[in-house]
C-alpha cells in the first residue's frame, strides 16, 4: 500500500485496520530514520514529521529531562521551531509534568477538559484530542512523547500503544547518544589533559638556561612561535634543537595540530621521497596501499625536518617547492595536493659552506634561513650546567620511580669537561651516574665512574675552586687535591708537601680520584 492510498484511506474514514498499517509503515520508517542520521535534534525531528505524515498525530513534542536541572525540556516540536528561551516542565507540573512523575502514558479526550494542560507552546488545538507517553530507559523516565491525534476518539488507545512503541525506539536513540556524548566528554577530556601534559614537557620552563645567550633564544623562540615564519635551528649535535621545535610548535596558534618529525639523514632520496610526499597504490614494488607522507600528515599543523643540511642536491628541488608553494605529488600520483603547515628545520652543517659549494641551493637556503635560531654548545655556557644537571637529575629520577639528588662537588666536576657531546653527553652521563649509586646521592664518585674527566684545555675550562684554600673545610678530598695542584703550578711533589703526603701517596689519590693531571 502507497503513501497516497494510505492518506486516501483515511479521507473517507479509514477503518482501525487501515490505522494498524499506517502505524506499521510508520514505525518502519521511524526505525530507518533512528539507523542513519547521526545528527541527534535531526533525527527526533524527522520521528515527529513521518508521525505527522503518516498516522496524523499532529503537533508531536519530544521532551527530555536535563542533566543538570531534572527538568524536562523541549527538545523537539512538530511544524513549529523550538523557542529560543527553553520551555521546561519540572515533575508534576502540567501534563507533560505529571507524565514524568508517574512514568505511565496519559490520554486526554479533548485538551480544554483538563486544567492541568498549560499550553506554553501556544501550538495546541484545545478542542482536539491529546496522547503523550514516557520515554524511557530501562526502569527510568528520560523524557515525554506527545501530539494530538485528529482520529476519533475511538482509535485513541491504538495511538497510545503506538506512541509507547515509538517511545520505546527514542529511549534507545537517547541512550546511545548519551553514551556517545560521555564517551566524547571523556575524550575531550583526555585531549585536553594531554595536550596540558604536553605543553608542560616541551614548554619554555623545560628550555633551561640563565646565560645571556640562552636568555637570547628563549627571547626569541617566544617571538617567532607566534607566528607562521619558517625557523631554521642551528647548532652541534646534542645542543636541544628538537626541544626548541617542541616549544615552538606548543606554544604557536597550530598547538591544536599535529607536530610531525623526520630525520632527512636517516632515510635514501627513495626512500625520503615516498616519506615525505606519500606514495599512491602501485607507484612501486611493495606500495599495495594508498600511503599519505609526512607532509600531509602534518596539515594544519608544524613538521619538523631535522638534519636538513644531509639531504641531496637532487631532492633539494623537490622540497623546495613544497616550501614555496605547499604543493606537492605523491609518488607515482599525478593530483597535485596542497597543504597548510609550518617548517622548522634544524642542522649542524655549515649551510653558508655547501652553498660555496654547490652542495646546497642557495634558493633552499634562503627559503629555510628566514628566522635562524642558533643553539650555543655546551662547553660555551658551562655556566648552565649546575641548572641542567639538577633538571635532567630530576628527569632521570621520575624515570626511575625514585627520588635522586647530585652534590654540588659533582657540579663542579661537571662545570669542568669539554662536553663534545653537548646535553645528550651530560644526560647520559647523569644517567650513568645514577645507575651507580644506591643511595640516591650522586657525587663526586658516581662522576668518575662514568669517564667524564676534567678538560684539559685552560682555556675552556672553568675550575670552580681557583684561588680556594687547600684547608678550606668545605673541599672534599678531591677538590682538595685538585687546589693543591693548581697551587703548586701541577707539580705533584710541590703539591704533596702544601698537603703534608709524599709524592706516592698524592699519586695514589691522583688515580684513585680520577684526576686528570695537566701537562705544560
Amino acid at each position: 500500500m502507497t503513501r497516497d492510498d494510505i492518506t486516501a484511506a483515511q479521507d473517507v474514514g479509514a477503518p482501525h485496520g487501515v490505522l494498524l498499517e499506517r502505524e506499521l509503515e510508520s514505525l518502519y520508517l521511524v526505525s530507518q530514520i533512528l539507523s542513519r542520521s547521526l545528527d541527534f535534534r535531526e533525527t527526533l525531528s524527522e520521528v515527529l514529521r513521518v508521525l505527522d505524515d503518516c498516522t496524523r498525530i499532529r503537533h508531536g513534542m519530544i521532551s527530555l529531562i536535563d542533566a543538570d536541572s531534572g527538568d524536562l525540556l523541549v527538545t523537539a516540536l512538530h511544524q513549529s521551531p523550538v523557542p529560543l528561551d527553553p520551555v521546561r516542565y519540572s515533575a508534576g507540573e502540567g501534563v507533560t509534568g505529571a507524565i514524568l512523575e508517574t512514568s505511565r502514558p496519559l490520554r486526554l479526550c479533548r485538551i480544554s477538559d483538563d486544567s492541568r494542560f498549560l499550553d506554553r507552546l501556544g501550538v495546541y488545538d484545545r478542542e482536539l484530542p491529546f496522547v503523550g507517553v514516557p520515554i524511557m530507559i530501562g526502569e527510568n523516565t528520560v523524557g515525554v512523547l506527545g501530539g494530538q491525534p485528529d482520529d476519533d476518539l475511538d482509535a485513541l488507545p491504538q495511538h497510545e500503544r503506538f506512541l509507547q512503541m515509538v517511545a520505546n525506539l527514542i529511549g534507545q536513540i537517547v541512550r546511545l547518544a548519551r553514551k556517545v556524548q560521555d564517551e566524547q566528554s571523556a575524550i575531550r577530556m583526555e585531549r585536553d589533559s594531554l595536550r596540558r601534559k604536553v605543553r608542560g614537557e616541551h614548554g619554555f620552563s623545560n628550555m633551561v638556561g640563565h646565560t645571556s645567550v640562552m636568555r637570547l633564544i628563549f627571547d626569541q623562540v617566544r617571538q617567532v612561535a607566534k607566528w607562521n615564519t619558517t625557523v631554521l635551528v642551528r647548532g652541534e649535535s646534542g645542543t636541544g634543537k628538537e626541544l626548541v621545535a617542541n616549544a615552538i610548535h606548543y606554544n604557536s596558534p597550530r598547538a591544536n595540530g599535529p607536530l610531525i618529525k623526520l630525520n632527512c639523514a636517516a632515510l635514501p632520496d627513495s626512500l625520503l621521497e615516498s616519506e615525505l610526499f606519500g606514495h599512491e597504490k602501485g607507484a612501486f614494488t611493495g606500495a599495495v596501499n594508498q600511503r599519505k607522507g609526512r607532509f600531509e600528515q602534518a596539515h594544519s599543523g608544524t613538521i619538523f625536518l631535522d638534519e636538513i643540511g644531509d639531504i641531496s642536491p637532487a631532492f633539494q628541488a623537490k622540497l623546495l617547492r613544497v616550501l614555496q608553494e605547499g604543493e606537492f605529488e605523491r609518488v607515482g600520483g599525478t593530483q597535485t595536493l596542497k597543504v597548510d603547515l609550518r617548517v622548522v628545520a634544524a642542522t649542524n652543517r655549515n649551510l653558508e659552506a655547501a652553498v660555496k659549494s654547490g652542495a646546497f641551493r642557495e634558493d633552499l637556503y634562503y627559503r629555510l634561513n628566514v628566522m635562524p635560531i642558533v643553539m650555543p654548545p655546551l662547553r660555551e655556557r658551562v655556566e648552565d650546567v649546575p641548572d641542567l644537571a639538577r633538571y635532567l637529575v630530576n628527569k632521570i629520577a621520575r624515570g626511575q620511580g625514585r627520588d635522586l639528588c647530585i652534590d654540588d662537588s659533582a657540579l663542579r666536576i661537571l662545570m669542568t669537561h669539554d662536553w663534545p657531546g653537548n646535553i645528550r653527553e651530560l644526560e647520559n652521563c647523569l644517567e650513568r651516574a645514577a645507575v651507580m649509586t644506591e643511595l640516591g646521592s650522586i657525587g663526586v664518585r658516581e662522576i668518575s665512574l662514568t669517564g667524564v674527566e676534567c678538560s684539559s684545555s685552560p682555556a675552556s675550562a672553568i675550575p670552580p675552586d681557583a684561588g680556594a684554600a687547600i684547608d678550606d673545610p668545605d673541599l672534599d678530598e678531591r677538590e682538595r687535591v685538585i687546589a693543591a695542584l693548581k697551587q703548586a703550578g701541577w707539580v705533584q711533589a710541590k703539591a704533596a708537601r702544601l698537603l703534608g703526603m709524599t709524592p706516592r701517596q698524592i699519586g695514589y689519590r691522583i688515580q684513585m680520584l680520577h684526576i686528570k693531571v695537566r701537562q705544560f
